[in-house]
């Protein structure tokens, strides 16, 4: 079981590893879309963002019902939404980490400098 939930935590990220899916994503947790809509607000091409989808379609991360001639793309679990926002704190935390060891570089550096005459 441990290998199986590995295996699928792996495969997961992996259809997550691409900036232009995290993005749709993103679009997604704020509410259901089409492709138009997604491709006018990543400002991409259709092709691009059609491929994307695909991906996240065939790993069950979202999923598309038609309406006339639409498709209207959903996320399959509201988890994700979770899951993002955690993804985001963590970033925002290494953000915090890296200005802290800049400031404690650039004290260093204040007093390490030679007095100017």
């Amino acid at each position: 079981m441990n290998l199986e939930m590995q295996q699928f935590k792996a495969e997961f990220f992996k259809a997550l590893a691409h900036p232009l899916r995290i993005r749709i994503l993103e679009l997604l947790a704020e509410g259901d879309k089409n492709v138009n809509e997604i491709q006018t607000l990543v400002g991409s091409e259709g092709s691009a963002v059609s491929q994307q989808l695909t991906i996240l379609r065939a790993k069950n991360i979202v999923s598309g019902t038609k309406e006339g001639n639409k498709v209207i793309y959903t996320l399959k679990d509201p988890m994700i939404i979770e899951l993002l926002a955690v993804a985001r704190q963590i970033f925002n935390n290494h953000l915090v980490d890296t200005i802290t060891i800049l400031d404690k570089f650039k004290e260093d550096e204040e007093d390490l400098a030679i007095p100017k005459n």
